[in-house]
């Protein structure tokens, strides 16, 4: 079963503006290859606080998501020196309206 992404708005508005072009591509193939095909399977479960969410390792990149039925919910792409001090800062939340990025 195919999954749907959906991305908070900041991982359109803060994440990927300040990732170099090849990083974003490598990125991009990631979440592409594997969250929408088997996310269970190439995440790894997050714990403590923020248990419920997944990470998925590019990198030194991790893009964090929560599996929502058929929905894969992207929550950001970060660092990983700075994404579990970045991510507890943004809401669970992810609106319908925000389905790709660019």
């Amino acid at each position: 079963m195919p999954f749907k992404l959906r991305y908070h708005p900041d991982v359109k508005d803060v994440d990927i503006p300040v990732l170099n072009k090849r990083i974003k591509n490598r990125i991009k193939k990631a979440i592409e290859a594997r969250l929408t095909t088997e996310p269970h399977m190439y995440g790894e479960p997050l714990r403590k606080t923020l248990k419920g969410y997944w990470k998925l390792r590019v990198g030194d990149y991790r893009v964090v998501f929560k599996i929502v039925k058929n929905e894969v919910r992207i929550l950001g792409i970060i660092h990983r020196k700075k994404v579990y001090d970045e991510i507890g800062k943004r809401g669970d939340e992810v609106p319908p309206i925000s389905r790709t990025h660019s």
